[in-house]
């Protein structure tokens, strides 16, 4: 007896077939890929937003890094969208921790608990804006050797007396919502 497929049925074995194959090859087909392209808008956004240009009063920009660094990264097969600007601070992470967290919440941002990473606290995080227009917006302290080995020892000096920090714009480049979670 020859092997039969009913025709309701024929759809359903192959979308599964290429679902399943769509796993295996590291492919999704129920995400749409996305890519930096027809961003310019929503970079703009970020990159405007006032919270990037308010800092503590004292804080200041290292010689070697003036004005909003951004970029659109979409090798992950999702776009991510970020500006952020580096800072230095002659007093203490908490008083920067405090300055922000007052100006974020007065502008309408919602405060999630610091994210950890491994045994280091970095800083806080908020979110804003529901699907369409969502956004995070972290406060980072990168530790020293961090510092080090990503911006050069010259920049790194710039950050011993007081707390460096950075403050950094992100959002899906659809504005999906998104989260503090790592």
């Amino acid at each position: 007896m020859p092997f039969r497929i009913r025709p309701g049925r024929t759809a359903a074995l192959l979308l599964s077939a290429v679902f399943v194959a769509g796993g295996l090859s590291g492919c999704s087909f129920l995400s749409p890929f996305k890519t930096c392209e027809g961003t310019e808008a929503r970079m703009k956004e970020l990159e405007s937003l006032p919270l990037l240009s308010s800092p503590p009063p004292g804080a200041s920009a290292p010689r070697s890094f003036d004005g909003v660094s951004s970029e659109c990264a979409d090798d992950s097969g999702d776009a991510w969208l970020s500006a952020g600007r580096l800072y230095t601070y002659p007093g203490t992470r908490q008083e920067v921790l405090d300055h922000y967290r007052k100006a974020a919440e007065a502008d309408g941002w919602r405060f999630e608990p610091e994210p950890v990473r491994g045994q280091e606290t970095w800083g806080s995080c908020f979110t804003k804006g529901e699907d369409g227009q969502a956004k995070v917006l972290a406060l980072s302290f990168p530790p020293a050797r961090f510092l080090t080995e990503f911006y050069g020892p010259e920049t790194a000096a710039e950050f011993a007396t007081g707390a460096g920090f950075e403050i950094t714009a992100g959002s899906e480049a659809d504005g999906a919502k998104t989260s503090c979670s790592p």
